[in-house]
């Protein structure tokens, strides 16, 4: 990974409506998604180069239909940061099947 995004809303339509955003203006993909308080607050993790994540959730910070509580970018993160977005993701898909 190369770098990684969070962007954190308060609401699941906002969360769609986050990445809608990010994923149309930037060269970026999800990595995974986490609801805590019952899917009141989402945090999205989003993955790319580094110009395209920031140019993502700087998007996403402005014309999300709520605004984010919120974001961070992380360039080159450590090997411990990618683990866990990595087991989010692993309990993503393993939700799926």
């Amino acid at each position: 990974m190369k770098s990684l995004g969070f962007v954190e809303v308060s609401g699941t339509a906002a969360a769609i409506d986050a990445l809608d955003i990010m994923c149309k203006s930037a060269s970026v993909e999800l990595v995974s998604w986490e609801r805590k308080l019952g899917g009141r607050l989402v945090t999205l993790i989003i993955t790319g180069d580094v110009s395209a994540v920031k140019a993502a959730v700087e998007n996403a910070s402005q014309h999300c239909i709520k605004k984010p509580c919120s974001t961070v970018v992380i360039a080159r993160p450590h090997a411990e940061t990618v683990r866990l977005a990595e087991l989010s993701a692993q309990r993503l898909n393993k939700n799926k099947k």
